[in-house]
């Protein structure tokens, strides 16, 4: 024990990875669907480390990864974070920066009440709401304090420990919220309401309790018959002879010949047709009507799957119902979309945001005038554009080292870890009008996040680990109820000024709580207990907004309480 010991000083980068893999597999344990997560398991496991062994762990070291997981957060909620504002997004916007704010100002009542120190009061904040970054804007804040050292590192030490106190009784505050306490007090059923609110948008389920997000899509060709209802038909008209069906003639064979057609081109008996459409239509609706043919030169039609990053602001803010009736997007159909890294429900009300992907397919002529009219098309990339990555990064640390604000007899610095997520929240609102410019693979976007995050708890753990047992006896009772007053105080209010103020579906209303949260684990138990993705609506909506609001807390926690 006293080599392993000895070792983790020499090599406290060996601690960290340790308290990762030991984190990680801790957050991984379900208890009743219940689980921490890597990153609180993270903290956890560094703060046993921490208590056990003597490790030191640098500056520098908790700033680098900090700087990428904060950088990470802006660039993956830039392209829609302005956007968020339009059309019903802005109910949604609304609610995830009420609840923050409301989080706040509860969390300083309650610090001011019990007299914490600023380490105590932010680790609070920080695990209550659900929203480990703030932990590294508070240790950023503290480390500008005009305080000796000793004071400095027992406050930085603090903030693991009240996240590690208060972060159990937030996260499942916020999960009985949305599944248990929420639909109560809205009184709805959400399984019933669920499939109300999809018929609403439109999506149809492909069996019970899935929402399909693609749809199959073939090309099949068939005789028409001198009795067919298309017979005498143009094309144009002929692909609206079925409602809502979206079939498209791409070629005919006619007297043996093959034949490329436009709008205006008449169907006659004989002819053989290729149409392209949902299987299920084309198998029960037209294959009902006419008699299917094998013809593979007919049918040697060049389909393509392009995955399209939205940017053409006319496009946003349009329902797929609305596209679906524009030429640009005629021939072609839509599989999946991506939004923040959430799959969107496809549905006939489902809106299109800047920012969002889109798996389109269809002849390859067709995607592409598509993919030209929405954005433009991503390809297939592992390459991270890091001279935009790093110079971001080093002008929005830069800013934050420059720009700061004075409180009662001090100045405190906006700091790097602020700057840098404005920095990624810049980057990514001109990816969202310039899909090459600053190239960063959604893996990769992922990477910064996750490891960043789970790194940087780890380390604040390792540092808290001595200070944990005295800090839990001097304020351990106080500071868990403390905080869960401020996890309930801002759910509450939220679920009353959302349904009540901004008018929200009960079932959107809760996806958004859990996005306010910033806490996607609320997310997936609002869809288990719904039986239905939708909610994710309302989630991609507010949690934009709020990781900027919660993420900043840290901060100005620490200069309410210095």
């Amino acid at each position: 024990m006293q080599w392993f010991a000895s070792t983790l000083s020499r090599y406290p980068e060996l601690a960290v990875y340790l308290a990762l893999g030991i984190g990680y597999w801790i957050g991984g344990i379900r208890i009743r669907g219940f689980t921490l997560g890597g990153v609180t398991g993270s903290l956890l496991a560094g703060m046993l480390l921490g208590w056990l062994f003597a490790v030191p762990v640098a500056a520098t070291a908790k700033s680098l990864v900090f700087l990428l997981f904060l950088f990470g957060i802006g660039y993956e909620v830039g392209p829609r974070f302005l956007g968020a504002m339009k059309g019903d997004g802005w109910r949604f916007a609304a609610l995830g920066a009420f609840m923050p704010v409301v989080g706040l100002i509860v969390a300083v009542l309650v610090a001011k009440m019990l007299r914490l120190d600023p380490g105590l009061a932010a680790g609070m904040m920080s695990g209550a709401l659900t929203e480990s970054p703030a932990m590294g804007t508070a240790s950023e804040a503290i480390q500008a304090l005009p305080i000796d050292a000793a004071t400095r590192e027992r406050y930085l030490a603090h903030i693991g420990v009240g996240d590690a106190l208060c972060y159990v009784s937030g996260a499942l505050g916020v999960i009985l919220t949305c599944t248990v306490f929420g639909p109560k007090l809205l009184g709805v059923d959400l399984a019933a309401h669920a499939l109300d609110v999809e018929k609403r948008y439109g999506i149809r389920r492909q069996r019970h309790g899935v929402a399909p997000a693609w749809q199959p899509f073939e090309t099949r060709a068939y005789r028409v018959g001198p009795a067919a209802p298309v017979t005498g038909l143009t094309i144009a008209s002929a692909e609206d002879a079925i409602a809502g069906a979206r079939l498209f003639v791409h070629r005919i064979r006619r007297d043996g010949a093959l034949l490329d057609v436009d709008e205006a081109t008449v169907i006659r008996a004989g002819d053989v047709i290729a149409i392209g459409g949902r299987r299920d239509v084309l198998v029960e609706v037209v294959g009902g009507r006419g008699e299917e043919v094998d013809d593979p030169a007919l049918l040697d039609i060049p389909i393509a799957s392009h995955e399209v990053f939205v940017v053409t602001s006319q496009w946003a803010g349009s329902t797929l119902e609305e596209i679906a009736r524009r030429d640009e997007v005629h021939a072609v159909f839509l599989r999946r979309i991506r939004r923040g890294g959430q799959d969107i429900p496809i549905g006939t009300r489902t809106t299109i945001e800047r920012g969002d992907v889109l798996t389109l397919v269809g002849p390859e002529a067709s995607v592409l005038r598509a993919a030209d009219a929405l954005g433009q098309v991503v390809h297939a990339s592992d390459a991270t554009d890091f001279v935009v990555v790093g110079l971001a990064i080093f002008l929005g640390a830069l800013s934050g080292i420059v720009a700061s604000v004075p409180i009662g007899g001090i100045t405190i610095g906006v700091g790097t870890s602020i700057g840098a997520l404005l920095a990624g929240l810049v980057v990514g609102h001109i990816r969202g009008r310039r899909p090459l410019f600053g190239r960063v693979p959604d893996a990769a976007v992922k990477l910064m996040q996750s490891f960043g995050l789970a790194a940087f708890v780890a380390m604040i753990g390792i540092g808290a680990g001595p200070h944990f047992v005295v800090a839990l006896r001097e304020s351990g009772v106080g500071l868990f109820l403390g905080g869960l007053l401020v996890t309930m105080t801002p759910l509450l209010l939220g679920l009353w000024f959302g349904r009540k103020v901004l008018k929200i579906d009960p079932l959107l209303l809760l996806g958004a709580i859990s996005g306010a949260q910033t806490f996607t684990a609320a997310l997936a138990a609002v869809q288990e207990k719904s039986g239905s993705p939708v909610a994710v609506i309302g989630y991609t909506g507010a949690v934009a907004v709020a990781h900027l609001f919660l993420t900043t807390w840290g901060t100005v926690m620490v200069m309410v309480m210095a």
